[in-house]
């Protein structure tokens, strides 16, 4: 989804939040509202991720508040953008609160997530579905932060099972300086002392969003790894990639379901063969899953295009939806964090959902899928 037409598609909604609560209500005709607060990254360096993730969301509150059939409530949620800001995340958290905000929703990055989690318990209220999955957010203390995605600890398991069931016992990690980064670092030591390998045979840290990669390069090929996992963004992703290779480096990438596979593929083109990404949630072109055929019937009525990050976001949105209904009349966030706490196997069409999960979690899915040179997604 476009930047511009994301900000067109909300202002309508913006202008609807500046009203009375009582005269909004009215204008929407009916009795209840649940509002949402989100702040994303619709500009700087997760913009992509953030423009997808808000806009599956967005598909899927509008289709709701649309339906004929609508239970008598309806979902307002309120957009803002933070640039990938934790202390931008943070001040916006604070004014959505303010402003009249039921609970906070889907903020993106494990930064900005970690911030609107200490905002929200400061606040006595909810965060739903971070889109960051830092073992800290998971903690027994955080009883009012309520996930849709897995763990990078999951996730880290995963991909370092995946290596050593392949002979690849030399793992090295290259992470974003950043809250992500460090998470996903410890997530993978972890892994590896939780299957006995031997510990990391390096690992270097880079900055943001940055194609500043050489001395990681010459770090990480030194100590000659089988593979290289990778927690960072995009266009890191990219950059440390095609430098790796040029350096002589034949070994597997792999990477968190965070770096975000279509700006990845758009950033490689055809040199995104072979790399490994973890994902979370199904393919967004499966449409034997219900779910992603709801998600893909949306679309035909917008102008986004099919993503991952789409996807969950409208898996996250549909799941609040469905805590809500199950509260009924007890909305208030004492009653919605009553129920969200009880979603520990919610089928939300073909997926399962546990809000409640602790790091490791067998029942969601975890998927490791690599892109073709031509754009083709394999599992």
């Amino acid at each position: 989804m476009k930047r511009r037409d994301f900000m067109r598609a909300t202002a309508g909604a913006g202008a609807l939040a500046g009203l009375p609560a009582t005269l909004r209500a009215q204008a929407r005709g009916v009795a209840r509202r649940i509002v949402l607060g989100q702040s994303v990254p619709l500009t700087g360096a997760a913009d992509q991720i953030g423009l997808a993730f808000a806009g599956g969301a967005k598909l899927f509150f509008d289709a709701f508040n649309e339906a004929k059939n609508n239970p008598g409530w309806t979902f307002e949620l309120r957009q803002v953008d933070d640039g990938y800001d934790p202390a931008k995340a943070a001040a916006n958290a604070k004014k959505l609160l303010a402003d009249g905000a039921d609970l906070l929703f889907g903020f993106v990055g494990t930064g900005s997530s970690e911030a609107a989690a200490a905002v929200a318990r400061e606040q006595a209220a909810i965060l739903f579905a971070p889109f960051a999955a830092a073992d800290a957010l998971r903690d027994g203390s955080m009883t009012h932060v309520f996930h849709v995605r897995p763990s990078l600890a999951d996730e880290a398991f995963k991909m370092v099972r995946h290596c050593a069931t392949l002979g690849q016992n030399r793992i090295a990690v290259l992470a974003e300086d950043d809250a992500m980064g460090r998470a996903g670092l410890a997530a993978v030591q972890q892994a590896m002392q939780e299957l006995k390998l031997p510990p990391l045979v390096a690992s270097a840290f880079v900055p943001v969003n940055s194609d500043k990669v050489d001395a990681a390069v010459a770090t990480l090929a030194k100590a000659q790894p089988h593979a290289i996992i990778q927690v960072a963004l995009f266009n890191t992703s990219a950059a440390f990639v095609r430098k790796m290779r040029k350096a002589g480096f034949v070994g597997s990438f792999m990477n968190f379901s965070v770096v975000g596979i279509d700006p990845l593929f758009t950033a490689l083109g055809r040199e995104i063969s072979g790399v490994v990404v973890s994902q979370v949630v199904p393919s967004p072109r499966s449409s034997a899953t219900p779910v992603v055929k709801d998600y893909l019937a949306a679309i035909d009525n917008s102008d986004q295009v099919a993503s991952y990050e789409g996807l969950e976001g409208y898996i996250a949105a549909k799941t609040l939806a469905e805590s809500v209904r199950r509260a009924g009349k007890a909305t208030d966030r004492a009653g919605l964090q009553r129920v969200m706490a009880g979603m520990n196997d919610y089928d939300v069409g073909g997926f399962r959902i546990n809000l409640r999960a602790g790091v490791r979690d067998s029942v969601r899915a975890v998927d490791l899928v690599t892109i073709t040179a031509d754009g083709k997604v394999v599992r």
